[in-house]
C-alpha cells in the first residue's frame, strides 16, 4: 500500500513524460519511461510505463495501479492502461495560469494588451484596439476603420466602401482609373462596373443615383426627389438627421435646431411644452403634478412665487361665474333710451347675471371693475356701478368693498357690498345683486 502511495504522488508531480535512467551492474543499463497521470481522489493512474535495457531484451510494463494493488504482465513489452483523471476544476480564465482551452491568460481584463479578457489571443477583427498593432478595430469595416485594423485612407490600397472610396489603387493620382478622391473616373459612362453603386450616365443629383455612381441616401447632401425633404448632410437647424424638414412637433428631437424635447402633442402642461423646450417654472406654463401656477415670470408678490407655488386665495381655484359681453364694457354707451340691462332678476335682467355669485371679468367686457366712476347710460344700463376703492393684491386675500352706481348726478347714489380676491392674473368678485333697476356692475381693461 505505501509503495503504490509513493507512486501515485510520484505520477500526480511529474503529470508528463518522465525518464529515469539507472545502472544495474556491468551487465548494462535500464532505462524507464513514464507517461501517466494520478487522480489523487480516486487513486486511478492512467499511462503507459516502458523499460529499455541495454545488454537484454526490452520490455514494456503495462501495470494497473488502483488503491494500491499493481497488476500487470510482462512479454518483453508491457503495456498499461491507467483510469482518466476526474474531479479536477475546470480552466479559469483570469488566474494567470494558461489551462486547456486558453490561448493565454495575464490575469486582467485589459483587451487593449496582448491577451484578451477571454484569455483569446488579440487579432484584427475581435472588435478591440491592440495597443502598438492596431490603428482601430471596429470589428470589420466600417467608416472609420478598414478591415485590415488601420485607419481608412484614401490611397492606402485598402478598398473601403463604408468610407465612400468607389476605388483604391494606392495612391492619389489622377488619369488612372480611380481618381486621387477615390472615385472611379468612369463614373457616368452608363456602365456599371468596379464600386460602382449605379450609373445612370447624368450629373443629377436630385434623382437615384448621384453624379459619384453612389445610391441616392439620406446624409449624402442632395435632396433626393420624392423621397426626401431635405439633406443637409447631417442635422441642421432645418433638416433632421432622417432627411425630414425640423418641426417642433416631429416627435424627432433636434438639438441643432434649439429642441430639447418633442412628444409630438400640443400639451403645454406634461414633460414637453408646444415649445420643445424642457418644462421650466417661469415659461408660462403650469406643469402637471410639478408646479401649482405659472405666471411666466419668476417674480414673488404677484399671485404666484418665483418658485411656481400660488400665493393667491384658495377661493381663486373655485368655480366662478364670467362676464365677458361688450356691452358691460364702460366703454359702452348708447344714450338715454338705449340699452336697460339690471344687474337684478327682477327687471330686464342682465345675460349671464347667475344672482348672487364669484364673477370674473374676461374678455370684451374687460378685466377689472373700474375704480371711477362712468358717465351715466354706459355699460348697458341707466346707473354704472364702479369700484369705490382699489383693488387688492394677492397678499391681502379676500377684501370687503363697496361698488357705487352714477345717476342724478350723484356718483353713488346707490351702493352695494362686495368682496373681491386678487388671482395674480386676474381678479374675482363676490357680488349681490343691487337694489333697484336699471344698476349694472361696469368692466373695463386698464
Amino acid at each position: 500500500m505505501k509503495t503504490a502511495h509513493a507512486l501515485r504522488l510520484f505520477l500526480v508531480a511529474a503529470n508528463a513524460a518522465l525518464v529515469v535512467s539507472a545502472c544495474s551492474g556491468d551487465d548494462g543499463g535500464t532505462e524507464t519511461t513514464v507517461d501517466a497521470t494520478t487522480d489523487e481522489t480516486t487513486g486511478t493512474t492512467t499511462g503507459d510505463v516502458m523499460t529499455t535495457t541495454s545488454a537484454g531484451p526490452m520490455t514494456e510494463t503495462d501495470p494497473t495501479t488502483t488503491g494500491g494493488a499493481t497488476e500487470g504482465t510482462t512479454e518483453g513489452t508491457t503495456a498499461a492502461t491507467i483510469e482518466p483523471t476526474t474531479g479536477e476544476p475546470p480552466p479559469e480564465c483570469g488566474n494567470e495560469v494558461v489551462e486547456d482551452g486558453e490561448a493565454c491568460d495575464d490575469g486582467n481584463d485589459d483587451n487593449t494588451d496582448a491577451c484578451l479578457d477571454s484569455c483569446e489571443e488579440p487579432s484584427c477583427g475581435d472588435g478591440y484596439v491592440w495597443a502598438d498593432n492596431e490603428e482601430c478595430d471596429d470589428g470589420g469595416e466600417t467608416d472609420l476603420c478598414d478591415d485590415d485594423c488601420t485607419a481608412p485612407v484614401c490611397g492606402d490600397g485598402t478598398l473601403n466602401a463604408s468610407a465612400g472610396e468607389a476605388c483604391d489603387d494606392g495612391n492619389n493620382e489622377d488619369g488612372d482609373g480611380c481618381t486621387a478622391d477615390c472615385m472611379m473616373e468612369t463614373c457616368g459612362d452608363g456602365e456599371l462596373q468596379g464600386a460602382e453603386q449605379c450609373d445612370d450616365a447624368n450629373d443629377d443629383n436630385t434623382d437615384d443615383c448621384i453624379d459619384t455612381c453612389m445610391a441616392a441616401t439620406c446624409g449624402d447632401s442632395y435632396v433626393w426627389l420624392d423621397n426626401e425633404e431635405c439633406d443637409d448632410g447631417g442635422e441642421s437647424e432645418t433638416c433632421n438627421d432622417d432627411c425630414t424638414a425640423a418641426a417642433c412637433g416631429d416627435m424627432i428631437v433636434n438639438a441643432t435646431a434649439g429642441e430639447e424635447c418633442d412628444d409630438g402633442n400640443d400639451d403645454d402642461t406634461d414633460d414637453c411644452p408646444s415649445t420643445c423646450l424642457s418644462p421650466v417654472c417661469g415659461d408660462g406654463f403650469v406643469w402637471t403634478d410639478n408646479e401649482e401656477c405659472d405666471d411666466g415670470n419668476n417674480e414673488d408678490g404677484d399671485g404666484c412665487s418665483a418658485d411656481c407655488l400660488s400665493e393667491v386665495d384658495a377661493q381663486c381655484n373655485e368655480p366662478y361665474n364670467t362676464l365677458n359681453l361688450a356691452d358691460r364694457n364702460v366703454a359702452f354707451n348708447d344714450g338715454n333710451n338705449g340699452i336697460e340691462y339690471c344687474d337684478n332678476q327682477n327687471g330686464d335682467v342682465s345675460p349671464q347675471w347667475q344672482g348672487n355669485a364669484w364673477y370674473r371679468f374676461e374678455g370684451e367686457a374687460g378685466t377689472q371693475m373700474p375704480e371711477s366712476a362712468p358717465s351715466i347710460y354706459s355699460c348697458g344700463t341707466d346707473a354704472p356701478g364702479w369700484l369705490n376703492g382699489t383693488h387688492p393684491t394677492p397678499q391681502d386675500g379676500i377684501v370687503d368693498r363697496q361698488v357705487c352706481f352714477n345717476w342724478n348726478a350723484n356718483q353713488c347714489n346707490w351702493n352695494s357690498n362686495i368682496q373681491v380676491v386678487n388671482c395674480g392674473s386676474f381678479y374675482l368678485y363676490n357680488l349681490d345683486q343691487p337694489g333697484p333697476c336699471d344698476l349694472r356692475y361696469c368692466g373695463e381693461t386698464p
